[in-house]
């Protein structure tokens, strides 16, 4: 298939389906069905706790596949030979993700976490949170960029390129950064329960979904698309399922710190617009055309918070603040994305103009 074909494939996409459209709603509900439940038969759920092999929930490890998998089949790895073409955009991508979302967050984990919020959270869970914040960002957008870029109207071929690129360098950067920002942290995990994670949730996933694809392309193109249709709304479904379990073991400690969501979004908040923002204004300063602007501001800002999910609750448990930290960055997700989306879009002419005034 010819690039020209594959571009008018890309940026054909179907935009937000219902799910997603509404993912914030939909947590919510969650949230409130997780913590009733939670009340009502705290044995049944004491009993999924306690279903784990070598320190891994069996149901949750299922419904993270059934999330993660669907959304890496989107994924072309043989994009990756596009990236020289627009690499001043990939460039900042690598720079913006890698060496500088995590560190930001870290940063700003600290300063909320530790110092301005400390007071009104739970002492013995502050180093949780702080955690949590840290996996979330460590791991950059891989399929809700692909909605973010259709609606900003992004180059269809450098959001791919920049999506197989970022997930290639996600499996063998994903643990030594965690690890790192933890220490820095002062926190200790073991490390080979974070490798464990990232085999588990990142590299079995993509290579599962790498030959499910090619297994579906090779019988036709309408084959792998009627396919994607069909699954689309299982890793939605999966997570929100993921989220009831999640809530009813958290239920105790949201009813008697209700403002500990709110305070948690904080630093998010402040992360996704920084990232998106300096993204944005880096491309702007190096030429990049607007479409390939987009979604380079897009994916760092937005968050694989499937990953995060998985890794919160492999490494520190159901009831930990870390699953909840990385809850929260999923809530605040679809209307924060929203507002950048709004952003990057109503700035055009201002972006474009001062690349025709050189």
């Amino acid at each position: 298939m010819n690039t020209a074909t594959l571009a008018a494939r890309a940026s054909a996409a179907a935009p937000m389906n219902r799910f997603e459209r509404y993912l914030t709603v939909w947590v919510f509900l969650c949230i409130v069905a997780g913590i009733t439940f939670g009340q009502i038969w705290p044995t049944i759920f004491q009993a999924v706790g306690r279903m784990e092999v070598a320190k891994v929930n069996i149901p949750v490890g299922i419904l993270i596949w059934v999330m993660i998998v669907p959304m890496l089949l989107k994924v072309n790895f043989a994009a990756l030979h596009q990236v020289r073409q627009h690499w001043r955009g990939i460039g900042i991508t690598l720079f913006v993700n890698w060496a500088v979302k995590p560190f930001s967050m870290a940063l700003l984990a600290w300063i909320f976490v530790r110092q301005v919020f400390a007071p009104a959270l739970p002492a013995e869970q502050l180093d949780s949170y702080v955690a949590g914040l840290i996996l979330l960002a460590a791991a950059p957008c891989t399929a809700m960029v692909f909605v973010w870029s259709r609606l900003t109207n992004g180059h269809p071929l450098f959001t791919l390129s920049q999506v197989a690129l970022n997930d290639t360098i996600m499996v063998f950067a994903f643990a030594p950064i965690v690890a790192l920002l933890l220490g820095l942290s002062s926190i200790s995990i073991p490390w080979e329960t974070l490798l464990t994670s990232v085999v588990l949730y990142i590299v079995i996933p993509v290579l599962l979904a790498q030959a499910w694809r090619k297994a579906l392309l090779r019988r036709s193109q309408a084959t792998f698309d009627a396919m994607l249709a069909r699954i689309g709304p299982w890793s939605i479904a999966a997570l929100l399922a993921t989220l009831v379990l999640l809530f009813a073991f958290q239920g105790e400690a949201i009813l008697k710190q209700p403002l500990v969501i709110a305070m948690l979004a904080v630093p998010i908040l402040i992360q996704v617009f920084f990232v998106a923002g300096l993204a944005y204004w880096l491309n702007r300063k190096l030429g990049e055309a607007h479409s390939v602007a987009c979604p380079s501001a897009l994916i760092g800002a937005s968050n694989f918070f499937e990953l995060a999910v998985a890794a919160a609750i492999s490494l520190f448990g159901f009831e930990s603040g870390a699953a909840l930290a990385t809850v929260v960055g999923v809530l605040i997700e679809v209307p924060v994305m929203l507002l950048v989306v709004r952003v990057v879009n109503k700035t055009k002419p201002w972006y474009e103009g001062v690349r025709a005034a050189r």
